[in-house]
């Protein structure tokens, strides 16, 4: 079995899409459908590209009338539920994209079809392109989906209006200024469903990025209510605690005073490139009474132009005991990843406590 995430789109899935769309299409020719999808170098195409060419070669076998392809898309999610194709299937997130790349022209006959089809797999990313054509309207429809009796259409509100969602088109609208979010943020913070409330949580990351006053301020004025929200603000607040902002800090009571980090040893001041970086480090509580500690490190990678940007990583966050002197190992990887591209050259490991530097180690990262 292939271990690549783009071969969820394979001739499996197409044979029974296929033949579901028989049920809903009359005359729909199975065959020629999924002929017309391989009738390319389809085994090359990467993950969003299979799904960029699904929703093309839909287009050519649903109905050309926007509002009746939109029908029957529904009428498939339909039968595939009737089948036992459960919700949250990612691999039919082309039907979401379908109606983004040619309904954009339709705002009400695309947010009927929305409300459908992200019950049975999300339309996080399809609905962006209307909040760029259709800011007004499309923010008030969000809104009300705030409210809706589905979670998947309430997790929606949030999620698709993310001003930096991962993998998706940026809202620079929202970046600039996140305020007219606030309802449903605040429409959503104590909603039943966890993974909607992580929605806005992750929400409230994206705007502590450009707007970090906001969330600063979300989070004064609600952490406490409830043990619910306090676990959203705490996961809102991420990049912030990654930060060293003093506010966050200081409201989770992570003070850098009366600690010390010693003896920060790497196995070795060289690591090849696939291998990983080992080391290790003793850190101190010097107070006479319990800390709480959050502990991280940092790897400043070499970028291109010669200069360290850092990411840092969490190690834990605990109580550190009167006196206590707590032994850490760890070891960073630095196999090969899609999402980062390695420079051969000087690196550098900085051990940070409570938001604070505590010590840092040069080592030079090389080829094999």
């Amino acid at each position: 079995m292939s271990e690549l995430f783009k071969d969820i789109y394979n001739r499996e899935l197409y044979a029974a899409f296929a033949s579901t769309c028989c049920e809903v299409i009359e005359n729909f020719d199975q065959s020629a459908f999924v002929d017309e999808i391989y009738d390319c170098d389809f085994e090359q195409l990467e993950l969003k590209e299979r799904m960029y060419r699904t929703s093309a070669v839909m287009h050519d076998f649903l109905s050309a009338d926007f509002a009746q392809a939109a029908e029957q898309i529904i009428a498939i999610i339909d039968c595939l539920e009737a089948r036992g194709v459960s919700e949250k299937s990612v691999e039919y997130m082309f039907l979401p994209h379908f109606i983004e790349q040619y309904g954009l022209d339709d705002f009400a006959v695309s947010i009927t079809a929305f409300e459908r089809i992200t019950q049975f797999t999300s339309c996080e990313f399809a609905v962006r392109p209307f909040l760029i054509r259709y800011p007004d309207k499309m923010l008030a429809q969000m809104i009300v989906w705030s409210q809706h009796q589905h979670a998947s259409v309430r997790r929606l509100a949030s999620e698709g209006a993310r001003p930096r969602l991962p993998w998706a088109t940026a809202l620079p609208s929202f970046k600039d200024d996140p305020a007219p979010l606030l309802p449903i943020l605040e429409n959503l913070r104590n909603d039943s469903c966890e993974v909607v409330r992580r929605s806005v949580a992750n929400n409230l990351n994206d705007i502590s990025k450009d707007n970090k006053c906001f969330v600063i301020d979300y989070a004064l004025n609600h952490l406490g209510e409830s043990q619910a929200t306090d676990k959203l603000i705490k996961h809102a607040c991420r990049t912030l605690l990654k930060q060293g902002e003093p506010q966050i800090l200081s409201l989770y009571g992570l003070s850098s005073e009366d600690l010390s980090v010693e003896d920060l040893v790497l196995e070795c001041d060289a690591v090849h490139v696939g291998d990983s970086l080992k080391f290790d480090f003793v850190l101190k509580n010097l107070a006479q009474s319990t800390r709480k500690v959050r502990i991280e490190y940092a790897i400043h990678y070499l970028k291109k132009n010669g200069s360290l940007s850092p990411k840092v990583f969490k190690i834990s966050e605990r109580d550190l005991a009167a006196n206590q002197h707590l032994s850490i190992s760890r070891a960073q990887s630095f196999k090969l990843i899609s999402t980062r591209v390695y420079h051969v050259g000087g690196h550098r490991l900085s051990i940070i406590v409570n938001g604070k530097c505590f010590a840092n180690h040069d080592f030079e990262l090389t080829s094999k």
